[in-house]
């Protein structure tokens, strides 16, 4: 449960920071703007890999970039569904949904599934002697 709530606030970043950042995409309000973190993490938990699914082949044909017009229409859905979060037009919300992406991606690789910070160190093992 902990893992699920830090990976809303991290999700809840990335949205705060594409509202900063990406002209044409707005938070009025801070209800406004915790609804629609709540709602596309839901989308993305639930809807998104049905989606990547039925795509597939587009996904495939367009080398992933699909995926990000996907990640758009889901964050234009949450637009038009929580009143107080606006997304202007469908290149905001590419360019929105691609740095929601990137930054949630970066910003999970540091947490793990129970909540922690994680840091992955590999250590090399020692060169095999060979007589």
């Amino acid at each position: 449960m902990k893992g699920l709530l830090i990976r809303f606030t991290v999700t809840g970043i990335a949205v705060l920071l594409a509202s900063q950042i990406i002209p044409g995409i707005t938070v009025e309000s801070l209800p406004a703007g915790l609804a629609a973190v709540v709602l596309l993490a839901l989308l993305n938990a639930l809807v998104r890999p049905f989606l990547y699914l039925l795509s597939l082949p587009f996904i495939v044909l367009t080398l992933g970039l699909f995926m990000v017009v996907i990640n758009a229409l889901l964050l234009q859905l949450v637009a038009f569904l929580v009143k107080g979060f606006v997304v202007e037009g469908f290149w905001p919300s590419v360019w929105g949904a691609a740095l929601i992406s990137v930054v949630s991606s970066l910003l999970n690789v540091w947490v793990s599934d129970e909540g922690r910070m994680e840091i992955v160190v590999h250590r090399s093992k020692p060169p095999r002697m060979v007589n």
